[in-house]
């Protein structure tokens, strides 16, 4: 297995950490971003979108796969993993959300992973970070 590839985005929004928090954190609004049919699995333990919460993603002809969220701070911090029916290993997202001086929101978006296939990791790597980069604005909380 390949060692850990690492995609790192950041992305200033208008709107305050916890409409910024809201909009990540539901599932569904995640496939502005990527390019991916999102169903939700399961919600969370104790909210809809909180930890524990599942969503299914559908790329194209790829087998689905299943996201996780392991933490949801509320307005600040959403961590999700790679659960079930990838070949990606070690999968970790971290999105965390910082208030800005004029009333907006800093995310700094990072995933980490390794894949079984060298130069695999690679290109994935590359087509998340094109895919959140061009879709992080669609967002538009």
């Amino acid at each position: 297995m390949s060692k850990l590839a690492k995609v790192h985005v950041t992305h200033q929004f208008t709107s305050d950490p916890a409409t910024v928090f809201a909009a990540l954190s539901e599932h569904e609004n995640l496939a502005s971003i990527f390019p991916a049919r999102i169903t939700r699995v399961r919600n969370g333990h104790d909210s809809r979108n909180g930890a524990g919460s599942v969503r299914r993603l559908k790329i194209g002809p790829l087998p689905a796969f299943e996201e996780t969220v392991m933490t949801a701070e509320e307005p600040a911090l959403i961590e999700y993993r790679i659960t079930k029916g990838s070949p990606l290993k070690s999968h970790r997202g971290v999105q965390r959300l910082t208030p800005t001086a004029d009333g907006g929101t800093q995310l700094d978006y990072t995933i980490e992973f390794a894949a079984p296939v060298p130069g695999l990791a690679k290109v994935v790597a590359l087509a998340l970070t094109q895919s959140i980069t061009s879709g992080l604005p669609k967002l538009a909380p």
